[in-house]
């Protein structure tokens, strides 16, 4: 088995879309709400993160987020590392 598949999965959401006010996190449309995808790990999230949050540097109203899922799915987990 890879390194990779012996890690466990901790998987995390990437979405984003225009938000109403820069200081809330109420987006204007939620129909137009970017799913960028689910990812096994923080590392990989960052990623689709950082490349979706450059691509919408020019629009201050736009943000993209990394949600935790694995902490929703299971909140008893300890609290693992930060990424």
């Amino acid at each position: 088995m890879s390194d990779q598949a012996l890690q466990k999965q901790l998987l995390h959401l990437v979405l984003g879309g225009e938000l109403e006010r820069l200081d809330d996190v109420t987006f204007k449309d939620l129909s137009k709400v970017d799913i960028v995808g689910v990812y096994p790990n923080y590392a990989t999230a960052y990623a689709a993160w950082r490349a979706k949050a450059q691509q919408t540097v020019d629009n201050a109203q736009m943000r993209y987020f990394i949600v935790h899922l694995h902490r929703l799915l299971d909140p008893e987990m300890p609290n693992q590392a930060k990424r």
